[in-house]
């Protein structure tokens, strides 16, 4: 049994490196690259003769050292030319409103900068119980799917939100 181990390892990393390069082209975080390569240095021990036990030793140490080394770099350099725009919940922070409702500390709706027509909840940090129909706001938190909301004219409010 352990001399066809010795004998037919590079099949199996064959395979591995196979295996471990496709599902690196379905994910595209360099993980298992880096598995892949010190895969290819447990075939490549192989091919000089070193018997399967130390080939996986080898293999789980250069992925190891891989991992650890190069991946950081590759994915800072690779996120380096990322688009700065805001999304989602960040794009929101700091978007001024108009209220369509009356905003109080438990409901109301405000129409965005954006279009958007949201839920919204006076901020607790505010000195003010409810916002009129019509009043100009700031966005100074989402919670879930409802925007807090301060007077436009109060940019930050006197006590941080909790």
């Amino acid at each position: 049994m352990l001399e066809f181990l010795d004998s037919y390892a590079w099949i199996f990393w064959l395979g591995l490196i196979l295996l471990f390069i496709v599902i690196e082209m379905l994910t595209l975080e360099f993980t298992f690259l880096m598995i892949a390569i010190g895969s290819l240095g447990g075939l490549i021990a192989g091919a000089l003769g070193v018997p399967w036990y130390y080939q996986i030793v080898v293999a789980a140490v250069l992925s190891l050292l891989l991992l650890l080394t190069l991946r950081p770099p590759l994915l800072r350099r690779l996120k380096r030319g990322g688009d700065p725009a805001k999304s989602n919940v960040d794009a929101l922070l700091g978007l001024e409103g108009l209220v369509l409702d009356q905003v109080t500390s438990t409901a109301g709706h405000v129409k965005l900068a954006n279009g958007d027509t949201w839920t919204a909840r006076v901020s607790p940090a505010a000195d003010i119980r409810d916002l009129p129909r019509g009043e100009r706001v700031l966005v100074t938190a989402i919670d879930g799917a409802t925007a807090i909301v301060v007077p436009a004219g109060r940019t930050e409010p006197k006590e941080p939100i909790a």
